[in-house]
């Protein structure tokens, strides 16, 4: 079983060269991620704002939409940036399932989770500085959408995710379709957000909610945005792992490759 294979590690290994630098690839492209995945959100509220004052009726552009394509997009590059270094993870949910895979020990995802949480935050007061104090909202509830529907959107959302990063970027048997990891993962967070971004926001990803909620200091029903994502990503990287596997072949991955 996966959990025979969870590796706790040693505070030595956040202090290793490599590691450090995984850490900072992790920031960056978390940094990339937030600034144009929400500062697309704060755009399109701009463009309806400027609407508003114009006497031409034009139509307005689906915003749902216009979310996605920019995630997807903003993933897409996310990922493949920091996946020679890090393995492009880009999410905690990520992260701790290569923890439960085995493929990654907990001193190290801990060091990621920390670069993962600053990068989404400084994108944030970024976003804030260069909108001229404009904040991004913090991920909430939709009207009618309990914290419960949402903590099972966000469970299955993530499932979905974090098995697509197990079958195109950590299956030692994938051969080549490792390199259209970033697209398909890209595409997966994409299509959720557009399954689930009216109910509860699709986060997929503690990270992107946390950043948010630092800024604008608003908190309500944040659990959700971890509880969901962590259980979904460890019952994909259990899935995966147990299915499709082979045990006895199975080597620990490097952080360079998940």
């Amino acid at each position: 079983m996966p959990f025979s294979r969870i590796s706790v590690g040693s505070p030595a290994e956040a202090s290793q060269p490599d590691a450090l630098k995984a850490a900072v690839a992790e920031f960056i492209s978390m940094l990339i991620f937030v600034f144009a995945g929400e500062g697309s959100g704060m755009a399109f509220g701009k463009y309806l704002d400027l609407l508003s004052l114009q006497t031409v009726d034009r139509p307005r552009r689906p915003g749902l939409i216009a979310a996605a394509i920019a995630h997807a997009f903003a993933l897409f590059v996310a990922v493949a940036v920091a996946a020679n270094i890090s393995g492009g993870h880009v999410n905690p949910a990520v992260t701790f399932g290569a923890f439960v895979g085995g493929h990654l020990s907990l001193f190290k995802s801990i060091l990621y989770w920390i670069a993962q949480l600053l990068g989404s935050v400084v994108a944030c007061l970024l976003l804030k500085v260069s909108t001229g104090g404009l904040e991004t909202s913090a991920f909430a509830l939709s009207s009618g959408v309990s914290s419960w529907n949402a903590l099972v959107f966000e469970i299955v959302m993530t499932f979905g995710l974090v098995y697509t990063v197990y079958a195109t970027a950590v299956d030692p048997k994938k051969g080549d379709i490792g390199i259209i990891a970033p697209i398909a993962i890209g595409f997966i967070v994409g299509a959720n957000i557009l399954a689930g971004g009216a109910f509860d926001g699709a986060s997929m990803n503690p990270a992107v909610s946390f950043g948010p909620a630092v800024v604008s200091w608003t908190w309500d029903s944040h659990w959700v945005y971890w509880l969901g994502p962590f259980v979904g990503a460890g019952i994909a990287a259990l899935v995966y792992e147990t299915l499709f596997i082979n045990q006895n072949t199975h080597e620990p991955l490097p952080t360079t490759d998940y």
